[in-house]
């Protein structure tokens, strides 16, 4: 049985893809989240670490216990850059990650509303290193972009940061989203040895130790409550999937 299993090209998913390409019965395919998230809806991948946010954008995925991308305080890699001078009223955004851009979205509704213009416009920017250069009033940039970006004069806004401030929990970048029927039995033994494997490589994600990926209770609570958060800012609409069985728990 072949296992079609995809991770995002950044750094900071290293500790979670370790040896994936390398092991026999897995193809592995390297994309940005927002493609992996059209192979996986589309039955081309078992399972793809994906923003945060799909899993509860079309029904019936699952998700792979006790994995993800997350934080406690700062991220590092997903980072908003503000122009001083006046309300935000234009935001070019990174569109690399569905997560990253609800979460901005979440925190200009809510805690960072006081910032925002009455009327704002979005646009989708391609990544950049130099968002000073750019003409919006904010813009979003990730993973390795958001880790190396020079801010120039705009303030910097770590969104995991800001995220933890404003509801006192851990935030959830992305996590293994698993498609219906997919294979699990073989799957998640595959899933678990990368991660053990990444263990292994040391520090190599860029985040200087800013990003997590052993989810526990507190991080599943972040979780649910981001779900909540985008369920009622009209972002999503699908209820909390299904945790797939813990390790070692003889389901």
């Amino acid at each position: 049985m072949i296992l079609r299993i995809g991770g995002v090209p950044y750094g900071v998913g290293a500790p979670l893809l370790a040896g994936l390409d390398d092991r026999p019965e897995v193809e592995f395919v390297t994309a940005a989240p927002t493609r992996l998230i059209e192979e996986l809806r589309a039955g081309r991948l078992d399972a793809a670490l994906v923003s945060s946010i799909e899993a509860i954008r079309c029904p019936g995925y699952a998700i792979a216990p006790g994995l993800g991308i997350a934080c406690r305080r700062e991220i590092r890699s997903v980072r908003a850059f503000r122009r001083g001078g006046g309300p935000i009223r234009s935001v070019g955004l990174d569109a690399g990650s569905a997560t990253s851009v609800a979460l901005l979205r979440l925190l200009l509704r809510h805690p960072r509303n006081g910032d925002v213009a009455a009327e704002v416009r979005f646009e989708t920017i391609e990544p950049t290193r130099r968002p000073a250069d750019l003409p919006h009033d904010l813009v979003l940039l990730i993973g390795d972009c958001g880790l190396a970006a020079d801010p120039g004069d705009r303030e910097p806004w770590d969104l995991g940061a800001e995220w933890v401030r404003w509801t006192g929990l851990p935030f959830v970048f992305a996590v293994w989203v698993v498609r219906p029927g997919a294979p699990v039995a073989e799957l998640l033994p595959a899933l678990r040895a990368a991660r053990e494997r990444g263990r292994g490589l040391g520090a190599v994600d860029g985040t200087h130790g800013a990003a997590h990926y052993d989810l526990d209770a507190d991080d599943r609570r972040g979780l649910q409550r981001f779900w909540a958060e985008c369920r009622a800012a009209g972002l999503a609409a699908h209820p909390d999937p299904a945790p797939l069985p813990e390790p070692d728990s003889g389901g």
